[in-house]
């Protein structure tokens, strides 16, 4: 089992990203976006979204299919929407901007919201629909991916693992952040137990034939080849505990991010062997004072969220705990003790250092 972990404070895996993303083209406000939003997966407990990506990433920004420099276009807008071609801009730093432009639009209009479209991979969707707490709002993110998901009776891919996020503030207690895939792990997971080298759970995917998928790296390589396999849907297998459910959410977030503003969706959304292809995002932001008192939602989320965290846990549980909740103690864990990463990730940042003439991220247990 390959479990050997070291830690890297935050500061120093932020620092090591900015500088690579920069020498593979990006502009120094770009790269600092893009760093932060893969060190924030990391330091929030996602690691299948985090810093292990950066290969990936770097591959992308070498061959093309993320363009460092690319034009963002504004296709539509108005009080309330925005429409923003991307043209395989790094996905991270558009995503951004097209939220703050609409959390502004929410400030006067009440509600906005916006699609990104020809865009590339944007780490966590909890990372943009967070944006919006910051101005007292309910913030919404979503994006399609390449077709790894299966639906409800089927045994390939038609549909990407379409993450979505929900944030909503409150006021003592920490913020609600759902933020999940709507199959039932997202690829990332299926490559972190490669990674790992353990066998994947019952539930989670289906082979070739439709069969339960338990080898994770022959998994990847038939998804990505579309011979048959795919992740299933949240809910898993069948109707009996809800699959057709996740596969209805899936689409819809197809719907939302590509069919709404004319980019690709379903099966014709595809990656390369070693880099994530183009996608399309999704994002709203909901002015709470436009609905009521603000204060008076917060503590109206407090006691919700108070009643779900202390409601009395099963037998053989310790806790119950709301979304997002589990994230805010990995991350403030992470600032004490360090982000750990596998060792065979920080040799691939090795990599990385050398051919860019880097030095690699200083390995420390010390918190920031």
């Amino acid at each position: 089992m390959k479990t050997d972990f070291v830690r890297i404070t935050s500061t120093a895996l932020q620092s090591f990203c900015r500088q690579v993303f920069q020498a593979c083209g990006l502009s120094a406000g770009d790269a600092s976006i893009a760093a932060d939003v893969l060190v924030a997966a990391d330091t929030r407990g996602i690691p299948s979204h985090g810093t292990a990506r950066l290969p990936r990433y770097v591959n992308g920004l070498e061959t093309g299919v993320v363009r460092p420099n690319a034009v963002v276009e504004v296709v539509m807008d108005t009080p309330t929407s925005l429409v923003v071609d991307a043209h395989g801009a790094m996905g991270a730093p558009v995503s951004v901007s097209a939220m703050r432009q609409i959390i502004a639009k929410a400030e006067h209009s009440g509600a906005a919201f916006g699609c990104v479209r020809d865009s590339t991979h944007f780490g966590i969707a909890g990372y943009y629909a967070m944006l919006a707490l910051e101005a007292d709002m309910l913030g919404i993110a979503m994006t399609n991916t390449a077709a790894l998901g299966v639906p409800t009776f089927g045994r390939q891919v038609m549909f990407g693992t379409n993450p979505l996020a929900f944030a909503a503030p409150a006021d003592e207690e920490r913020a609600f952040v759902l933020d999940m895939a709507t199959t039932v792990v997202p690829r990332g997971k299926i490559e972190v137990y490669d990674r790992l080298g353990k066998e994947l759970p019952p539930g989670w995917a289906v082979d070739r034939y439709g069969r339960t998928a338990k080898d994770a790296r022959s998994l990847l390589a038939d998804m990505f080849q579309r011979v048959g396999g795919g992740i299933l849907p949240l809910g898993g297998e069948g109707e009996l505990f809800g699959g057709h459910k996740g596969y209805g959410l899936a689409v819809m977030v197809d719907i939302l991010c590509a069919v709404l503003c004319g980019a690709p969706f379903g099966a014709d959304v595809t990656d390369t062997e070693t880099s994530a292809g183009r996608v399309s995002h999704f994002f709203g932001a909901l002015k709470i004072a436009a609905f009521r008192d603000p204060g008076a939602f917060r503590r109206d989320m407090d006691r919700m969220l108070r009643a779900l965290r202390e409601s009395p846990p099963a037998e053989g549980a310790q806790r119950v705990y709301f979304a997002g909740q589990k994230e805010f103690e990995a991350e403030a864990e992470c600032r004490r003790s360090g982000i750990p990463l596998l060792k065979q990730t920080y040799a691939q940042f090795c990599d990385i250092a050398a051919k860019y003439h880097l030095a690699p991220p200083d390995i420390s247990s010390s918190a920031d």
